[in-house]
């Protein structure tokens, strides 16, 4: 019984999903279209990098990176700060998702060697945001903006330029963010010792490198994520056990969800008609239920307003965990970092994607 309950607390947002899941699968029986829901790249994807970062967590690799930076900056908010532009800076090249899965370790490894851990949640969520936000300037910073971008057929440049305000913006309240952290001086918790391990390192992050290509299609995605698995099944089998599982059962669920809700009838007329009256505040609005991604796939069909469309599908990646599914591997990973503290991050979580929301969303009415 306290295994169940322990279960259900940890992996909350895995039963939400699979219950969201069941219920459309109710409305919307399963047939072959349920296929073309999931993105198996980008399950393929995030497989791939949770296998690496594991590897990687194992030889201490983050551990070690984390102490370069806490030696290398002179206080705790400006580690902060690098820490997000590192996560902001990594959107922009390798997407949102990816970023997070590589710099979230970082970033509790900074703050439980500093003795920082009471601010977690705040540096966790604004990692989120700020992974959520970077991608936004490029047509590959997000799969929304990939999606867009190819079905509208939208010029480099004038994409580039509807995103760049914003992106701006962003960039801005996350560097007036770290005000919310003390200017003390870090001193490290623990001396234990790390020895660098640099032929492993190497190969890893050649590995971590492929995962990369794999985003961009340089390499078939089945073909990286059979040579990364035997890879790190030869070098370190037990970095396979670590990999958080549930996290990929997670998007599929909420992939099955969202494609169940694009295909009811009564949710379908309702957003057609909202579109008409504001693209911009109703598909951010729709992020909020049902993702950014689907919400970019579905909306596409009922509008021809790519401009406030785009600009809404990205803003609308703050706000609720589920606008952005990236936000979700956040949440695992506070989990798995910490125990309990769950009230504490959603309140964090709510109150911070709000006040990105809001802003961004005005700023953008204006522009």
């Amino acid at each position: 019984m306290k295994y169940a309950v322990r279960f259900i607390k940890a992996k909350a947002v895995f039963l939400i999903a699979t219950a969201l899941a069941v219920i459309t699968s109710i409305i919307v029986p399963p047939d072959k279209e349920y296929i073309g829901y999931v993105d198996f790249k980008t399950l393929a994807c995030l497989l791939a990098t949770l296998c690496v970062v594991c590897a990687l967590k194992n030889i201490k690799f983050f551990t070690i990176l984390a102490r370069k930076i806490i030696h290398s900056t002179p206080n705790f908010r400006v580690c902060v700060l690098a820490l997000l532009y590192i996560t902001f800076i990594g959107s922009l090249f390798i997407a949102n998702d990816m970023a997070l899965i590589t710099f979230l370790p970082l970033g509790w490894y900074v703050l439980h060697d500093t003795g920082n851990e009471k601010y977690t949640p705040w540096l966790f969520v604004l990692q989120n945001i700020a992974a959520n936000l970077g991608g936004m300037l490029t047509p590959f910073g997000n799969p929304q903006n990939l999606y867009l971008y190819t079905k509208f057929n939208i010029p480099t440049l004038e994409f580039m330029g509807i995103m760049l305000w914003p992106f701006l913006l962003s960039v801005a309240m996350l560097t007036l963010s770290v005000f919310f952290f003390p200017k003390d001086k870090m001193e490290l918790k623990g001396t234990e010792y790390f020895a660098f391990k640099p032929k492993r390192s190497a190969i890893y992050l050649v590995l971590f490198t492929l995962s990369i290509l794999m985003v961009f299609s340089v390499i078939p995605y089945y073909i990286g994520l059979a040579i990364i698995i035997i890879s790190v099944l030869i070098l370190d089998r037990y970095a396979l056990l670590r990999v958080d599982y549930f996290l990929i059962l997670t998007f599929f669920m909420f992939f099955i969800f969202a494609g169940n809700m694009s295909r009811i009838d009564v949710i379908r007329n309702l957003l057609s008609a909202l579109l008409e009256k504001n693209t911009l505040v109703f598909s951010a609005l729709s992020c909020q239920f049902i993702s950014n991604v689907p919400s970019a796939i579905l909306l596409s069909q009922f509008t021809d307003n790519y401009r406030e469309l785009l600009l809404g599908v990205n803003v609308g990646g703050t706000g609720t965990i589920i606008a952005s599914l990236a936000s979700l591997i956040t949440f695992s990973e506070y989990c798995r970092c910490t125990e309990g503290g769950k009230k504490k991050y959603f309140a964090v979580f709510t109150l911070l994607n709000v006040i990105f929301l809001v802003t961004l969303l005005i700023f953008c009415s204006i522009l």
